[in-house]
């Protein structure tokens, strides 16, 4: 099982920061490896709603969908994807730390299958820079 879980404080409001992490269409511009983001279902964000994402993690192109199966404006995102060699959970989370601070949390869960399943503990380590390295991206972008 992999499991890496991530925070940052980004000195923004709640609603700032949850509505524009919670869109699929903004990912690529703060998710260093997702190249894109295609809707495969009607454009909202909400249970169901399912995103085919293209991306690149150690040197391998990756193309999943992701289905969001919770969501809570300004709490908490879900979302799950189970094709492929390393279905994933990707969960995010903002919390009102004062005015115009907020904490967002990203944690990535999946348990790798085969020839991947080889590689867990690379891969921990590996996710949790790459998600750092995202959630600095996301700060960087909603404080300036």
């Amino acid at each position: 099982m992999v499991d890496v879980f991530t925070e940052i404080i980004i000195n923004r409001p709640i609603e700032k920061v949850s509505t524009y992490a919670s869109n699929p269409e903004n990912a690529p511009e703060w998710y260093v490896n997702i190249q894109s983001a295609d809707w495969k279902t009607e454009k909202a964000v909400k249970k169901g709603s399912r995103i085919a994402f293209k991306a690149n993690f150690l040197g391998r192109e990756l193309a999943y969908i992701y289905e969001i199966t919770e969501f809570k404006p300004g709490e908490k995102l879900v979302m799950k994807t189970s094709a492929g060699p390393f279905p994933m959970e990707t969960i995010y989370t903002w919390e009102s730390i004062e005015r115009d601070v907020t904490r967002m949390t990203l944690r990535n869960r999946g348990n790798p299958s085969g020839f991947s399943k080889l590689f867990s503990p690379f891969m921990t380590s590996m996710m949790k820079r790459a998600n750092m390295k995202d959630l600095k991206k996301i700060k960087e972008i909603l404080e300036n």
